[in-house]
């Protein structure tokens, strides 16, 4: 298996010509005297899926804060496609760990899918529309669309916040630890459905996590970030087939080098990958 150092931003096989959804260029932000990130820079290609890991504490969450223009970095830029990011920018949708918060317990499923298209003045039958198409591909009923939050599982609950983000078509689609919050077996089937999804649509993913083998089994690329404060210790190619599942693809040597290569880079041990 091999590895692209950190300074590399491009993923394997791509053109010099061709431009990045987005770029972390030269990033860097803190809190105070708290410097917390340092000099970040890497780029995710469009329709690839890219998860950002580190210890805990390391910055990944404010990182990707920053990443979805929800605050400004101190040092460097966010670029999608190319144009500095000075705040929010339609395209960029966002999904948060705790659905508990992002979903709002006094509207129903399709008001609180609907909301982001309501706020851009989408008209009202456009929304509904686009609302059941949305909630169709995270596979949520149309009965399911006129519950409520707090009546659905915490499952089904962050498959509505999913279908928030998808339902006005987002180019790249951020997630900080989405499926933290859930069961094992639900954690598994959310992966899968993302992976499903991020091909169908053709999206960017960047996604947020601290579970070593839910990165490697998502990604076409995984960012380890290490350091106080933190830097891209390695952008690491995951060399595993297009199509996974959750048994097969964990039990080859691929996956177990990747796994133990990042595991090492967090931990700051050197690790044998037999390369």
């Amino acid at each position: 298996m091999t590895t692209t150092s950190a300074t590399q931003s491009a993923p394997s096989g791509a053109s010099g010509e061709d431009r990045p959804e987005l770029a972390a260029v030269g990033l860097g932000h803190g809190y105070g005297d708290n410097e917390v990130l340092g000099s970040i820079d890497f780029a995710v290609a469009r329709g690839e899926f890219v998860c950002l890991v580190g210890p805990s504490g390391v910055g990944k969450s404010t990182l990707l804060r920053c990443l979805a223009g929800l605050q400004l970095p101190r040092r460097g830029s966010v670029q999608v496609k190319g144009v500095d990011m000075k705040a929010p920018v339609w395209g960029v949708a966002v999904v948060f760990q705790d659905y508990s918060r992002s979903l709002m317990p006094w509207s129903t499923v399709i008001d609180n899918v609907a909301l982001p298209l309501v706020a851009a003045g989408t008209k009202k039958k456009d929304a509904r529309v686009a609302v059941l198409e949305a909630l169709e591909q995270v596979g949520l009923t149309r009965d399911a669309a006129e519950k409520y939050p707090w009546q659905l599982s915490g499952g089904m609950q962050q498959r509505v916040a999913i279908a928030r983000a998808l339902a006005y078509k987002p180019s790249v689609v951020l997630m900080d630890e989405p499926f933290a919050s859930v069961d094992a077996q639900t954690r598994a089937d959310l992966e899968d459905l993302m992976r499903e999804l991020q091909r169908e649509l053709d999206i960017t993913v960047v996604l947020v996590t601290h579970d070593i083998d839910e990165a490697v089994y998502l990604s076409d690329r995984v960012v380890v970030l290490s350091g106080s404060p933190a830097s891209v210790a390695e952008i690491v190619p995951i060399d595993l087939p297009r199509e996974r599942d959750q048994i097969t693809t964990k039990a080859t040597p691929a996956f177990a080098d990747a796994r133990a290569r990042i595991y090492g880079l967090i931990r700051r041990v050197p690790v044998d990958t037999h390369e």
